[in-house]
């Protein structure tokens, strides 16, 4: 009984959630990098992986508090297609966005691309504190 649960279960997992194992030709071209978003003091930081592209295919806008990351990887032309024995790696158009914080000034958002890792600084807006008026 444990084995037909299981085998279903599986049956189920493979219909809504395909094991990332195996790709069909379509999917091959579907891909978004992974990213990591964190706090330091000052800035929000922004790290996306982004491996095997040229930093000139790497697109970053802002516009209406929105962070848009887009760009393309492309495929391997070197290797004939019918000499693959398996083929896994992902190419193609991807894009992301991200929503920004109020008071984010876009002149000073900052990006870095260094061994496959694109890192984004988002400074941090300051808190709009109440200012003291002194009575003389």
């Amino acid at each position: 009984m444990f084995g037909v649960r299981h085998r279903m279960s599986r049956l189920m997992d493979d219909f809504f959630m395909p094991s990332p194992y195996f790709r069909s030709e379509s999917t091959a071209w579907n891909w978004n990098p992974s990213v990591d978003i964190y706090n330091e003091d000052d800035s929000i930081v922004l790290k996306a992986e982004l491996p095997g592209i040229d930093k000139d295919n790497i697109n970053i806008d802002v516009k209406d508090r929105v962070l848009t990351l887009k760009g393309e990887r492309s495929s391997d032309n070197e290797v004939k297609e019918d000499s693959y024995y398996r083929r896994e790696m992902s190419f193609g158009k991807f894009e992301r966005r991200f929503s920004l914080p109020d008071h984010v000034d876009p002149d000073d958002i900052k990006a870095d691309y260094k061994d496959g890792i694109l890192r984004i600084e988002i400074p941090k807006p300051e808190t709009e504190q109440p200012k003291q008026i002194s009575v003389h």
